[in-house]
């Protein structure tokens, strides 16, 4: 293995749509499988739902991380006597306590980012994780909020989900774009025949992004196709 391959931290976004794949079975092995065929050292995954499986299966929360982490930091957004939704942020390396943030708009779907900082061989990370609204003026207002996230962290810096943003030259994506200069923007959505980018992974600095692709092996086991990154920090 060279040093190169060494240094390179690798990371994931997956919106997994509960675990429920194209053939409308819920199956988180198979989304656990995906993700471990790349590697990834750090994963956000959204649409994590604990009320798609039944009373015999395992909390989806506990059952990602077991196999994923072993950290992790979740934000359970929707919580009924079924089961919860929400997004969770695992990781193989010591991650700092996370900061939530509410970036929930009127009385839209409750939505959060989770702030943490990732301790990696290579240095601290810091690492935003988010699921962004379905309006337009609901993610512009999501933004204004991650801007000042951001810009609270250290030299390296990585925000990344599901954007639900496919406005080419919206404010969303131009905002964004001053604040990330290296970005991925990969078609994910719908799986099958992908022509939106709405997940996606922005870094602080430029430098830091050596290559992103997408897997699209993957629509078998949800409706977005993931995003994976390789970084270096170095």
């Amino acid at each position: 293995m060279t040093n190169s391959a060494l240094s390179t931290i690798r990371l994931m976004t997956w919106n997994i749509h509960g675990g429920v794949g194209s053939d409308r079975r819920y199956d988180l092995r198979r989304v656990v499988d995906l993700v471990q065929k790349h590697r990834p050292q750090i994963v956000a995954l959204q649409e994590v739902d604990t009320r798609r499986g039944g009373t015999d299966e395992p909390d989806a929360y506990k059952f990602l991380n077991d196999e994923l982490g072993p950290h992790a930091h979740v934000r359970r957004l929707i919580r009924t006597p079924q089961g919860d939704y929400g997004h969770a942020l695992i990781s193989r390396w010591p991650m700092s306590s996370a900061r939530y943030h509410d970036i929930s708009y009127k009385r839209r779907e409750p939505r959060a980012a989770i702030d943490t900082v990732v301790h990696t061989p290579q240095g601290s990370l810091h690492v935003v994780a988010a699921h962004l609204g379905l309006s337009n003026r609901e993610r512009r207002h999501q933004v204004l909020k991650l801007a000042r996230i951001v810009r609270s962290g250290g030299d390296f810096t990585v925000l990344m989900g599901d954007f639900n943003d496919w406005i080419v030259r919206g404010a969303v994506r131009q905002a964004l774009d001053r604040l990330f200069p290296g970005h991925s923007y990969l078609k994910t959505f719908p799986a099958y025949f992908p022509i939106f980018s709405l997940d996606r992974i922005y870094c602080q600095p430029r430098s830091m992004l050596r290559r992103c692709w997408t897997d699209r092996s993957a629509r078998f086991a949800s409706d977005h196709l993931p995003v994976i990154a390789d970084l270096n920090l170095g």
